[in-house]
């Protein structure tokens, strides 16, 4: 079960392994847009506010990420602060 408007892991796990050679292009970027939707409220929501299995999940995300992409960490919400400056005490 996954919480409001985000991808649920049975659905993740789905597009993950299905081949992307048999998806069509209204499959990819109904993919692309709605994994861009997740990524965001991923950063959006807090941990602690999530469902166990989404916080598990959004945790495994955020580190698949920061090892592909070399991210610094944080969520998108802790980035807005900091560039806004707000995160100074």
């Amino acid at each position: 079960m996954s919480d409001a408007g985000r991808k649920d892991l049975h659905t993740k796990l789905g597009e993950s392994i299905t081949p992307d050679s048999t998806k069509s292009t209204q499959q990819k970027i109904k993919e692309t847009v709605t994994d861009s939707g997740d990524k965001f409220a991923r950063g959006a929501q807090p941990d602690h506010e999530k469902s166990l299995g989404q916080e598990a999940s959004d945790k495994a995300g955020r580190s698949h990420d920061r090892t592909a992409h070399g991210s610094s960490g944080g969520s998108i919400l802790d980035k807005g602060k900091h560039a806004l400056g707000l995160d100074k005490h």
